[in-house]
């Protein structure tokens, strides 16, 4: 028999995320999948999982667990502090969780999301091939309430680790390679020029489906808005309000605001860590 794990702590939002629903933006659904990839491939490597196995994301205030087994459990992404029954653990490496012990991940010091990976990986139903918690969808498992309990899959050997794992810090700024279009002519040349230039930081209003910032207002060609046309992972849609907002793995597959330029797609991990207040600045790619 495999472990299971119950939930002692949901936190703010807990929510189970692996490689996500890629391909499905036809029925109209969202990719999914963990915010911070890296993280989640790192966590995985070290617990000895397959890289895209699904773990746990926190957000903002970690979460805690249960076994009824004993299982190895890392924790990474954003630093935090870990217990096992109150005594500190390390983060970033491999902790052995005996059988009825709770392993607490607290609030991050920095970022905003820590990864849990479960040696087995999380091992609820797939839906539509992924684990991942759909928040716009609501496909795959419900966020993480106390109480709830989730089965752990056949754990692999763990394998021999390094001193150190490469853990990236969560950015001090945001900075964001775009590319221009296909909606940047719905813009004057001054909000261009300001979307370049200007400083923005990460609003408290963001979220899994979109990062939105606070900041000068971007000054529009055109009024009204478009019909609607298909989004893609990094878009930057503009709403009326004329500040821009990210859209990140969760966000809806189409949509009728400009889409003034969309973001690298590798520079979207650093935007799951980024808390509110967090400076951003949008650059062109090179």
């Amino acid at each position: 028999m495999t472990a299971k794990i119950t939930v002692t702590r949901p936190g703010a939002l807990t929510t189970v995320q692996d490689a996500g629903r890629a391909g499905h933006a036809h029925l109209g659904v969202p990719r999914s999948g963990a915010l911070d990839a890296p993280a989640m491939h790192l966590a995985n490597r070290l617990a000895g999982n397959p890289e895209d196995a699904a773990v746990l994301e926190t957000t903002l205030t970690g979460c805690g667990l249960r076994p009824d087994r004993t299982v190895t459990v890392v924790v990474g992404g954003a630093p935090c502090p870990v217990t096992v029954d109150g005594r500190p653990a390390p983060w970033g490496a491999p902790v052995r969780v005996p059988a009825g012990a709770v392993l607490d991940a607290g609030p991050p010091t920095s970022g905003l999301r820590s990864y849990l990976a479960v040696s087995g990986g999380i091992a609820v139903d797939p839906v539509l091939g992924s684990r991942a918690t759909d928040l716009l969808s609501g496909l795959g498992p419900a966020p993480l309430a106390e109480g709830t309990v989730l089965p752990v899959g056949r754990a692999h050997t763990v394998p021999v680790l390094p001193a150190a794992a490469p853990w990236p810090a969560p950015p001090a700024e945001l900075v964001l390679p775009v590319r221009l279009g296909p909606r940047a002519d719905w813009f004057t040349a001054v909000g261009v020029r300001t979307f370049l230039t200007a400083a923005f930081t990460v609003s408290a209003h963001s979220n899994r489906i979109g990062l939105r910032t606070e900041g000068p207002s971007l000054e529009r060609e055109f009024e009204g808005e478009l019909p609607s046309e298909g989004m893609v992972l990094g878009a930057v849609q503009v709403p009326p309000d004329g500040r821009p907002v990210v859209f990140l793995h969760d966000h809806p597959t189409t949509g009728g605001y400009p889409v003034i330029a969309v973001v690298a797609p590798e520079a979207l991990a650093a935007a799951a860590q980024a808390a509110p207040g967090v400076p951003v600045r949008f650059t062109p790619s090179r």
